[in-house]
């Protein structure tokens, strides 16, 4: 019997591939070649709305903004208050009182952004990626304070870590990046947004408003609300289509690449990117 108004189509979740650390969600820790769903997760009260992986964990939003992980976990990554590995999709009871609106995996960290523009994280920082002074690691979901403005989006990179604000500022910190910085510096001073251990602004994006970040292994983007992307960091696969093989600073890649059309949106792998433009061609 169904009542009119209240169908709900079913969801359901598939994962495969490498799973050492139960990342895959199924409960065991054998890698799997072909898609095997995911049982019990979500259940039929659920819709997952953001879902993403680090190095070996998961992770997933529920439109009821509860946040569910699983896999590796000996760094905390998992927010769960231990450093067991974790089979099972498992709620991550810490944000119980707490809306999360996404989430963003590094490489062995976690960021989380809530509905009212709070970040928070958890795992190692042995890079400064988490953004919490003074702390070797965290397993509970912890905030970064000196993020004083709303924030709107979050990106992990492999050890580093990006911010967007509410007025369009975008912030960076984690030295994942920096032994790259130093290498093709030729001996200059790098900017201190590679070596910040707290949030710290992007020079040379002061003039923009972005509108979506967006985190490589070692690159970082920023889509802007005109439809542009600025790109910094690791070339060395030509994914940022500069001449130089690491941009020091942010550069804007040219419109003649799509076709003059404006970008909507983007996303990146741990060396490509991907972008989608405005324009539908027929």
């Amino acid at each position: 019997m169904s009542c009119e108004g209240e169908s709900r189509q079913l969801q359901l979740l598939f994962s495969w591939g490498a799973n050492s650390y139960g990342q895959l969600g199924l409960g065991s820790s054998n890698d799997e070649l072909l898609p095997q769903p995911v049982t019990h997760f979500p259940d039929n009260k659920r819709v997952i709305t953001c879902i993403t992986g680090g190095g070996g964990h998961s992770a997933a939003v529920t439109d009821a903004g509860e946040l569910y992980v699983c896999g590796q976990n000996k760094d905390g990554q998992l927010g769960l208050n231990h450093t067991d590995n974790v089979p099972h999709f498992s709620f991550c009871s810490a944000l119980r009182s707490i809306r999360v609106s996404k989430v963003s995996c590094g490489w062995d960290f976690t960021l989380i952004l809530t509905d009212n523009g709070q970040v928070l994280s958890c795992g190692s920082n042995a890079f400064s990626q988490l953004g919490i002074p003074q702390v070797k690691s965290c397993s509970v979901p912890e905030p970064v304070q000196t993020l004083h403005e709303k924030v709107t989006d979050v990106a992990a990179g492999l050890r580093h870590t990006l911010a967007l604000t509410e007025s369009g500022q975008i912030y960076q910190w984690g030295l994942g990046m920096a032994s790259h910085a130093k290498r093709f510096s030729c001996g200059n001073p790098i900017s201190p947004f590679f070596t910040a251990k707290e949030p710290c602004q992007i020079p040379g994006l002061a003039n923009i408003r972005g509108k979506k970040v967006i985190a490589g292994s070692y690159h970082s983007v920023a889509l802007t609300d005109l439809g542009e992307l600025y790109v910094w960091g690791s070339n060395k696969h030509g994914q940022l289509l500069q001449k130089e093989p690491f941009g020091l600073q942010p550069q804007k890649i040219k419109s003649h690449f799509f076709l003059e059309e404006m970008i909507q949106s983007a996303w990146s792998g741990w060396t490509h990117l991907i972008a989608q433009t405005d324009c539908l061609w027929i």
